[in-house]
C-alpha cells in the first residue's frame, strides 16, 4: 500500500506530507515496513509489463 493516500487522524492531512509528528512517525513506519512503498501505481505496472515482455521473449526464443 502506498501512503500517499492515507490521511492522518491527529491532523486531517495527508500522511505523505508530514506535517505533524504522527504523520512523519507512520510515514516513516510505512517506509521502513514496505520498501515498494515510495513506488507509484504507474511505475509498478510498467515493470510489470516488462517482466512480461522478457518472459514473451525467452519463451519465444526457446521455442
Amino acid at each position: 500500500m502506498t501512503y500517499d493516500r492515507l490521511v492522518c487522524a491527529n491532523c486531517a492531512a495527508p500522511v505523505s506530507e508530514g506535517r505533524c509528528p504522527v504523520c512523519r512517525a507512520n510515514r516513516e513506519r510505512l517506509q521502513q515496513e514496505n520498501f515498494m512503498a515510495g513506488f507509484n501505481p504507474m511505475a509498478l505496472i510498467a515493470l510489470l509489463a516488462v517482466l512480461i515482455a522478457a518472459v514473451a521473449l525467452l519463451a519465444h526464443q526457446t521455442a
